[in-house]
This record gives structure tokens, C-alpha cells and sequence, in this order.
């Protein structure tokens, strides 16, 4: 048994302790065992959980929620610890030195007009730490781990820094219905999954360029068709199960009906 003194509250270096334990002879065996790449997932996990606390405006879930992003910030530490690569310390000192660097207008002589100047000079000054040579360096360092939707926009919207982009919504537009035409075409042609799926993703892509224009988070939306899908289908079933049917033994048109049913019902009392 490991002892491990009691307080009243705890603080960052107590987690950090713990973590050790944990990891160390005598502590647990699962932690142990974890790497980098074992416990990727539950990194983002995590930040998603905290993120659902910050759309539920719930700050004791969200304080929960920090406190996971935090113990696996420090377990990743502590991991590259006993590596002998670096430390916790080591974390928050490359923090702070970004942190400073970049916010010139507070921490030097620099004069800037508002929020906006303050993400122009951003960019310079991360281009130049990251060395970023062309627009493309740019682009092909954007985390290829992103959700999909958010990378897609985040590279869009450093391509449109430099001028590339349509000059209004409408090309955003017309690219979008080009796409979907192409993406037709393939599936009429019958060609290679591998071609369909790649008219899909510049469909995809254009999709988001098109959020982009509207200022829309292509995430957002796209979870806020799901829950509208959800939310239809729930009542779909509801509905079915009032006729005395089940959904697998009823026909593709009259499980159509009873959807198109259901979005009108919900429209008028939901506004869905």
C-alpha cells in the first residue's frame, strides 16, 4: 500500500506527485503501461469532454473536465520524464517563452489597433518561429489530428490570408455545386470507389469553404444536423411504435412518410 498524504485541497505539484506514484514501482499497473501513443485518444477525448462542460455552461463539470485535460498534460510529462527528455517544468517554460514572444504589444514597443493586428503579427511571428519558408509550409503544418472540418477550414483560411479566395460567397457557391456534379458523375460512371471517395471529400471540402463565407463552425453544423436527424428520427419511431410496427418490418416509403411527418410536426412546434 502506498501512502499518500491527506489535505484538505490539493494543488498542481500534489498531481503531479500522484502521477508519478502511479506510474512508478508499486503503483498501478495499467499506468505503467501506457505510452504516448496508447493513451492518444483519451488526450482528445478529454479535451472534447471539456469542451461539452464549456457548451453546457456548467463550471463545476467544466472544472472537472480541465482536471482531466490537466492529469493528461502531466501523465505525457511525466512519460518524456523517465525518458530523460524533459520535464514538466520544461512544458511551462516553452509556454511562457511562446506566450511572450508573441504578445509583443504587451510585452514590448509594439503598437497595434485592435484583436486583429494582434492575429496578424500571430501569424508572422509563429511563421518565423516555425521557420515556414513558403504559404505552403503554412498549410502542410496544420495538425493532420484535427477533426477533418476544422483542419480543411483552418487550411482555407490561411490560404485566404494571402489573397486566394473567391471574392464573395457566390464562387464558394458555384464550387460547391461543381463538385457535387463531379461527384455524380463518378457515382454514374461506376468508377473506382477511390475516385468517388475522392469527388466526396473536395465536395466536403468545398462545403466547408462555403461555412467559412457564412462564418458557420462546419462542426458545429454538422453536429447540429445530427441532433436535428436524431430528434426526427426519435419521433419517426415514436410514431411507428403507435401504429403497432416495428422500423425493419415497414418499407422504405412509408418510413419516408412517417420522417417527412415528423420534420412537419417538429417545425411547427419546435422550430426544427
Amino acid at each position: 500500500m502506498v501512502n499518500f498524504e491527506n489535505k484538505d485541497r490539493y494543488d498542481v505539484n500534489d498531481l503531479k506527485k500522484l502521477v508519478s506514484i502511479l506510474r512508478g514501482p508499486g503503483g498501478c499497473p495499467w499506468d505503467a503501461e501506457q505510452t504516448h501513443e496508447s493513451i492518444r485518444r483519451n488526450f482528445l477525448e478529454e479535451a472534447y469532454e471539456a469542451v461539452e462542460a464549456i457548451d453546457e455552461g456548467n463550471s463545476t463539470h467544466l472544472c472537472e473536465e480541465l482536471g482531466d485535460v490537466l492529469m493528461q498534460v502531466i501523465f505525457h510529462s511525466d512519460i518524456e520524464a523517465d525518458a530523460g527528455r524533459f520535464v514538466l517544468e520544461d512544458v511551462a517554460d516553452m509556454t511562457v517563452r511562446k506566450l511572450l514572444s508573441r504578445h509583443p504589444h504587451v510585452f514590448g514597443d509594439v503598437t497595434v489597433s485592435g484583436s486583429d493586428e494582434v492575429l496578424r503579427n500571430w501569424d508572422i511571428i509563429k511563421r518565423i518561429e516555425k521557420k515556414h519558408e513558403t504559404v505552403a509550409d503554412a498549410l502542410d503544418a496544420v495538425a493532420k489530428s484535427l477533426p477533418g472540418l476544422w483542419r480543411a477550414e483552418k487550411i482555407q483560411k490561411k490560404a485566404a490570408k494571402v489573397g486566394f479566395d473567391w471574392p464573395d460567397i457566390s464562387g464558394a457557391l458555384d464550387k460547391l455545386c461543381e463538385e457535387l456534379g463531379e461527384l455524380r458523375d463518378a457515382v454514374k460512371t461506376g468508377l473506382h470507389t477511390a475516385n468517388a471517395a475522392e469527388e466526396l471529400g473536395d465536395l466536403i471540402f468545398s462545403a466547408v469553404n462555403v461555412a467559412r463565407f457564412l462564418d458557420v463552425d462546419p462542426e458545429d453544423a454538422v453536429n447540429a444536423a445530427s441532433d436535428k436527424f436524431t430528434t426526427r428520427f426519435r419521433h419517426l419511431e415514436k410514431a411507428a411504435a403507435s401504429q403497432g410496427k416495428h422500423l425493419e418490418d415497414m418499407p422504405l416509403k412509408e418510413l419516408d412518410a412517417l420522417y417527412e411527418n415528423a420534420k412537419v410536426e417538429l417545425e411547427n412546434k419546435y422550430d426544427l
